[in-house]
């Protein structure tokens, strides 16, 4: 003890069940805890007992020995959760030493204090725990306790970070608890704020278009002067026949670029438009929107997936000046042989679908097929002068790459209309529900300065899940996904539009673009299906919110299940997921070529350009291995030479991967009903 006591710092007393701890240091670090009992006397409260404390053992020592230790020490400090009682005592032993002057009561943590620790804090530097204030690594260690036992999984990663970062910024931990519990504190809530941007941009007046009169006049009726990106690509050749393509955001405008080029080019005899999209769902709409637009000026048609079982040409005119079709519906055409005549543009609505793993190479080769055909069409009729290529999407990460491999002109334009403030907020399944029927019905009361009700997106990941919340909330909503029927889908679009509904619930089906004016996206959910989300999708999701002619703002709340996962197949939990989509920048549009893919395409290639296969491979922007390809067609018996063999005219014009056609195959020659193996085919091709 004796060598202990020399420079001793500082001396901490702290009551514990009638007796005091006693905590010494010197220079910052603990020299060893003691268990001190004082005894009244005749001269006022004195040391009776002093007990070192070494693991759960006390060593005695005579209480002369505190004493020693009190005069040698710098300073005393007393514990302010020590009762008022017991400071007067404390202070009164020390009067008795004339030590009194050293002694001063501080603001120390609770839990250090309990274990042996002294930690001073004050406000500034502390975590508020109830009634009391404890230092920052207990507040931590009791968030973390917190955790495991508000039923919320095990929160790791960013979403403990961020929960930790928001306890030590409110210096509260109830209000953190809470946000497990699914309350909506908006200051904790909040995540940031995406803001609205302005580019400086001159509009191009509609009077000085020289566009065809029909279509001149029409916009005329309808604006004064183009939105900002419609002038950027007026003003870099979007009349004069360039090809483009228009980055831009939600709501800004981009998908009028195609329509006007398209329209003006039908109507000036240059050939017949493409409208292309990755949905039915989209695809129906935008023939609706053709036919009341357009529809007096130009014939429209649709050919979307189901068009490859029911060809009964109801619908589908090829012949007709405005053709919207799905990605797949087109190919189908082009697979089938079916003449397409004068095509004088394409616009590819969402190009960014050439990054899917499921789909991207479909589109890839499309392009490719397309661009061949018209070159093919144009080298045999010289009054054809081929098509105008114009490709739209919201979200590009690589724009400048993209653009180049497409050959194509990049009018990039970042301006966003309105705001958009971006939540996140903690809640199990259970309170999920909760939480949705709080923001609709908070939402749909809420009215714009444009004087619209606020309307909600709810984004799941599974048709069934969709009925399920829909039934559940309190406001009046519907579900959408592209397992209804075109006529409920087009009734639950009208009814948005109208403000009769507060909320649809929706799968991927409207990430694609169908046009509902929504002031809020809620995320049930960050997974589709069994596949966490891309950053480009979920940006493409939370671009749904805020519309420039309808609201203030947009506003985006992601309701995050810690140590969530809807497969066991998938990696990562849905708290770690989370802040990778808040945080992270847009992915790359690359198209990526497994053996499958490759296979598929080039045998689609060589149904549509027999010797020129190589060559329609080699223009996709993929990389796609056409030596190794080949070598498995021909081991399939899928071609011969550069003709695809019967069956291999059957798996392309079905889209079926090889490993999906021999189980058909071994079907057929079990003698499986017709039933079973068309609906192999269709299931598969539910979301086209």
């Amino acid at each position: 003890m004796s060598k202990q006591v020399q420079d001793v710092e500082t001396i901490f007393c702290h009551e514990t069940g009638g007796d005091y701890l006693v905590v010494v240091q010197r220079d910052g670090k603990r020299l060893f805890r003691a268990r001190l009992v004082l005894s009244e006397t005749s001269a006022g409260p004195r040391p009776a007992k002093f007990r070192l404390k070494q693991g759960s053992s006390e060593e005695p020592r005579q209480p002369d020995e505190f004493v020693e230790l009190a005069r040698r020490a710098k300073r005393i400090r007393i514990s302010e959760q020590t009762s008022p009682e017991a400071r007067a005592e404390l202070r009164g032993m020390l009067a008795g030493y004339q030590l009194e002057d050293k002694a001063k009561t501080v603001r120390t943590c609770r839990y250090c204090a309990s274990a042996g620790r002294y930690s001073p804090i004050t406000t500034d530097t502390a975590v508020k725990d109830d009634e009391d204030w404890i230092c920052k690594d207990c507040a931590r260690q009791e968030l973390e306790r917190q955790l495991s036992y508000s039923g919320a999984g095990e929160v790791t990663g960013a979403a403990k970070e961020r929960l930790e970062e928001l306890m030590l910024e409110v210096q509260d931990l109830q209000r953190i608890v809470n946000l497990l519990k699914g309350r909506l504190d908006p200051d904790l809530t909040k995540f940031d704020t995406i803001s609205a941007t302005t580019d400086e941009i001159d509009p191009v007046p509609v009077d000085s278009l020289n566009l065809h009169p029909g279509l001149q006049g029409l916009l005329e009726d309808r604006f004064e002067s183009l939105l900002p990106v419609q002038s950027l690509a007026v003003e870099n050749g979007l009349f004069d026949g360039d090809d483009q393509m228009v980055v831009s955001a939600t709501a800004t405008g981009k998908t009028l670029v195609g329509e006007m080029a398209g329209i003006n080019r039908v109507l000036n005899g240059k050939g017949k438009m493409l409208f292309l999209v990755p949905l039915v769902a989209l695809a129906n709409q935008k023939y609706e929107d053709f036919q009341d637009e357009y529809g007096h000026l130009v014939d429209v048609s649709i050919r979307v997936g189901a068009s490859r079982i029911n060809d009964d040409g109801n619908r589908f005119d090829p012949n007709a000046d405005v053709i919207v079709g799905t990605y797949e519906g087109i190919d189908h055409a082009l697979r089938t042989g079916k003449e397409m005549g004068d095509i004088g543009t394409v616009v590819i609505d969402e190009v960014h679908t050439l990054k899917e793993e499921e789909r991207g190479h479909r589109l890839d080769g499309l392009i490719s097929r397309l661009k061949y055909t018209c070159e093919q069409r144009a080298k045999r009729r010289e009054d054809y002068q081929g098509a105008q290529w114009i490709y739209l999407s919201a979200t590009v990460g690589n724009p400048e790459h993209l653009a180049e491999a497409l050959e194509s002109t990049l009018i990039e334009f970042e301006e966003r209309p309105v705001p958009i403030e971006r939540h996140v907020t903690f809640a199990d399944g259970r309170e999920k529900m909760r939480i949705e029927n709080k923001l609709v019905k908070r939402e749909f009361d809420t009215e714009s300065s444009k004087g619209y009700r606020g309307q909600t997106i709810i984004f799941t990941n599974s048709r069934r899940r969709c009925h399920e919340i829909s039934r559940k909330l309190e406001y009046s909503s519907a579900p959408y996904h592209a397992g209804l029927d075109y006529k409920r889908r087009k009734n639950v679009e009208r009814q948005f539009g109208n403000q009769d509904l507060a909320a649809v619930v929706t799968t991927a089906a409207l990430a694609a673009g169908v046009d509902f004016p929504a002031s809020q996206v809620v995320f049930d959910s960050l997974a589709m299906g069994i596949e966490w989300l891309s950053v480009q999708e979920f940006h493409q999701m939370l671009g749904r919110a805020g519309r420039p002619d309808y609201h203030d703002k947009g506003t985006v709340y992601v309701l995050v299940e810690p140590d969530c996962a809807y497969h066991n197949s998938m990696e990562a939990t849905e708290d770690e997921v989370a802040f990778k989509l808040l945080k992270g920048e847009m992915e790359s549009v690359m198209t990526h070529y497994d053996e499958s893919a490759a296979v598929e395409e080039t045998l689609a290639n060589v149904t549509v350009g027999g010797k020129a296969a190589k060559a329609l491979n080699d223009r996709m922007i993929g990389d796609v291995p056409t030596k190794h390809a080949v070598g498995k067609l021909l081991e399939y018996e899928f071609i011969d030479g550069f003709e695809p063999t019967p069956l291999g005219r059957v798996v392309t014009e079905h889209f079926l991967d090889p490993g999906e056609a021999f189980t058909l195959l071994d079907g057929i020659r079990k003698d499986a009903h017709p039933y079973d193996l068309v609906a192999d085919i269709e299931l598969r091709d539910a979301d086209l």
